[in-house]
This record gives C-alpha cells, sequence and structure tokens, in this order.
C-alpha cells in the first residue's frame, strides 16, 4: 500500500523494511514536493487504508493515530549514497537483534576549523 500511494503521488520507493514499530524507506520524491508532504501522505493514505482493511485497528488505535508525528529523513550525496542507504535498510532486520545501530549509516566525520 505503501508503494501505490507512492506511485499515485508521483514518488518512487526504492527499497522498504518493515519492523515492528517503525519503516525504512528509501524514497525518491519529486522535485516539486517537500519531503515533509511526501512523508505526510505517506503515513495518511496508509493509515486510511490499513483503517478500511482491518477495521478492528481502530479498537486498538482508539483516540491515537496509527503513526506517530516524527520521522526521520536523510538526503543522500555528500558523504551517503543512495547505495550505502539501500544496504543499510536491506541488513537493518539482521543487526536489529545486536541493539542500536543508527549510527552506523552516518559517520562522524572530522569538523572544519
Amino acid at each position: 500500500m505503501l508503494r501505490r500511494a507512492a506511485d499515485e503521488y508521483g514518488m518512487h520507493i526504492e527499497i522498504q523494511e518493515v519492523d515492528v514499530d517503525h519503516v525504512h524507506l528509501c524514497v525518491e520524491i519529486p522535485p516539486q514536493m517537500s519531503v515533509g508532504r511526501g512523508a505526510g501522505i505517506l503515513k495518511s493514505v496508509s493509515a486510511r487504508e490499513m483503517f478500511a482493511q482491518f477495521p478492528g485497528l481502530r479498537q486498538i488505535f482508539w483516540g491515537q493515530k496509527m503513526w506517530g508525528a516524527s520521522y526521520f529523513v536523510r538526503t543522500v550525496g555528500e558523504g551517503v549514497t543512495a547505495e550505502m542507504v539501500k544496504r543499510y535498510i536491506q541488513t537493518h532486520e539482521e543487526r536489529a537483534e545486536l541493539g542500536p545501530v543508527q549510527a552506523e549509516l552516518f559517520p562522524k566525520r572530522k569538523r572544519r576549523e
């Protein structure tokens, strides 16, 4: 459903990994769309479809939203390539058993003096 929503709004999901309490996506967003708008579209469309397909979720999420308000975004380019992000997402499940590994994707760089 995330891929359908992305396609409908001109976005393209390169790779996705669904975990117990979060989702990792590598998404191409059209330049005329803000990243926040893209994230909002994916969250709202997927929540609406989930509630439609699984009405029992309304009882589980009674008075709450399905998605949290926050999200993390990292553009690719200097220091982090698209391939690095894709590899991180692909191997996320394997490393999840080891504990927090978020910092591995973003190596510390020397500060400019």
